[in-house]
């Protein structure tokens, strides 16, 4: 390899190239939410300059939490004392065990009644009054039947992203077109293969709708749960940051509570990207 070809490789592979190429490529996407975040924090600062009473501006809340919740995140003191990467994480682990539960059981319920008429006419009112019940309202009763602040909050979890999916995923299998089921029955097709070779594929659209629904519910629930039962997580520091009047924390907390949403959506809508069938994208 000559010397010029050298120059070109490594000139190639420069971060800073491969990094303006990036964003050269995607600068409709990126450089819009930047000038909009931009024109906030411009807009927020004007509102709440420094020495203002009520809420801090965003240069007032850098300062006030750059150390260490900025720069060190992950900093564990002991007890409810721990950076907010620790905070996210504790109710992400959460969120993972509630959210699994609901997703198991909802899809399987939803199969179920999509496919039985009488049980759908039977259940549809008691699930359409139940999906209403504000998240919260179910904590006394977690917290009655379980005894425990963690098992309760995962109830709270649990109860309130499997309305979305067993809905979704039982219109989805109300919705099979009648072709796939004279199909099946051309080719006497056993209840397990009818499952898996029509249900299911017919039915991931709208699974996956209800999954993105459930796991934004999910993730609001846990915030607002843990601001009651305690613990390490991010919607007890919220309160805990509250209670002791420290709003810069409670801002930035929000900050990582609106990141951590996003990024949860997002995971969902590409898992659903690489599972939905083609047609139906």
């Amino acid at each position: 390899m000559t010397a010029r070809s050298d120059r070109r490789y490594s000139t190639n592979n420069n971060p800073q190239n491969l990094l303006g190429s990036w964003f050269k490529k995607n600068n409709k996407y990126v450089l819009p939410p930047i000038v909009a975040i931009a024109f906030f924090a411009i807009v927020w600062q004007l509102l709440c300059p420094p020495g203002s009473k009520g809420l801090p501006g965003p240069m007032q809340v850098i300062a006030d939490t750059w150390d260490p919740y900025i720069i060190n995140p992950f900093f564990d003191n002991g007890g409810t004392d721990k950076g907010l990467a620790l905070q996210v994480f504790a109710s992400l682990q959460r969120v993972a065990i509630g959210f699994s539960l609901s997703a198991i059981v909802g899809i399987t319920l939803g199969i179920f009644i999509g496919v039985n008429d009488f049980v759908f006419r039977a259940v549809d009112p008691l699930f359409q009054v139940l999906r209403t019940i504000p998240p919260l309202a179910w904590l006394p009763i977690s917290l009655a039947a379980f005894q425990q602040s963690n098992p309760s909050a995962i109830f709270v979890i649990f109860i309130t992203a499997i309305w979305p999916i067993l809905i979704n995923t039982t219109v989805g299998v109300q919705n099979i077109p009648q072709d796939y089921r004279n199909v099946a029955r051309v080719l006497r097709l056993k209840t397990h293969k009818y499952f898996l070779k029509i249900v299911l594929p017919a039915s991931v659209p709208y699974i996956f709708t209800g999954l993105k629904i459930g796991i934004g519910l999910s993730w609001l629930a846990i915030v607002a749960a843990e601001m009651l039962v305690g613990g390490v997580g991010i919607g007890f520091f919220i309160w805990d940051a509250y209670n002791n009047s420290l709003l810069s924390q409670i801002i930035i907390a929000l900050i990582y509570v609106g990141v951590v949403g996003l990024l949860l959506d997002r995971l969902v809508s590409f898992i659903g990207t690489l599972l939905v069938p083609q047609e139906h994208k």
